[in-house]
Order: C-alpha cells, then sequence, then structure tokens
C-alpha cells in the first residue's frame, strides 16, 4: 500500500468533519478498521468509503447497528448485489418513515401557530384591560 493510499487520524478529521474520538468510536463498533504504525491509526481508501456511507446513513436516520449490517453485506461475493438490495429496500422504509415524520411535524406547526395567535391576543386583551 502506497503512502498517499492512507490517511492519518487528523486528516480524516479535516476531510470528513468530523472528531478523533468519532473515529475511535466507529471503530469501536468495528464500522471502521484502521491499520496500526504503532499507535498511528492508518485510514485506507475501504474506510473513507464506508465513513462516507456511515455519515450518510446517519443522517438519514438510520442506527449504528443498522449501518453496520448494511456495510458489511459488502463483503458477500455478489458484486454488491445483495448490499444494494438491502440499501435500496431499507432506504425506502426510512424515507416512508420520514415522510410521515415531515407530515406530522406540518400537523404540530400548523397547530403551535394557532396557539401562538391565541396567546397572543389573549395578551394584548390584557394589555388593554391594564390600559383602561
Amino acid at each position: 500500500m502506497k503512502d498517499d493510499d492512507t490517511m492519518t487520524i487528523r486528516q480524516m478529521c479535516d476531510m470528513f468533519d468530523v472528531t478523533a474520538r468519532s473515529l475511535r468510536f466507529y471503530e469501536s463498533k468495528e464500522l471502521l478498521s484502521p491499520t496500526r504504525e504503532g499507535q498511528k491509526r492508518l485510514f485506507t481508501k475501504r474506510d473513507r468509503a464506508r465513513l462516507t456511507l456511515i455519515l450518510r446513513a446517519k443522517r438519514f436516520g438510520f442506527s449504528l447497528e443498522e449501518s453496520r449490517q448494511l456495510l458489511d453485506l459488502y463483503d458477500v461475493d455478489d458484486k454488491g448485489r445483495r448490499q444494494l438490495t438491502r440499501v435500496y429496500e431499507q432506504a425506502c422504509l426510512r424515507l416512508a418513515a420520514m415522510e410521515q415524520q415531515f407530515e406530522e411535524l406540518g400537523e404540530a406547526i400548523v397547530d403551535l401557530k394557532k396557539h401562538i395567535k391565541w396567546g397572543s391576543e389573549k395578551l394584548a386583551s390584557f394589555e388593554l384591560r391594564a390600559a383602561e
């Protein structure tokens, strides 16, 4: 492996805007497996690809365990078909859940605006009474 194929923990932190603690945590959860040179961690292209997917999955609300299971499917010797199929299925389910949350959030926003308007009107009526 050439030196330019690996990155230090600091380089990974800078590239992905994550903390060293996060990288060590992902390593402890067996999501990343950097090589070691003494105390120095060296992250490979595979680690960078996995971290890209981990962060994307996190953004979409997948748990670390779900991410690990999906990443582990890559190692199955079927050219990624099983992994892609599973990721596609999970992504469709997650999208449906997010759309439901979005709808519920929209309803909550409308309801909260009504309560704020009521509160504003109530406060205004108190101020009118106090001014009389």
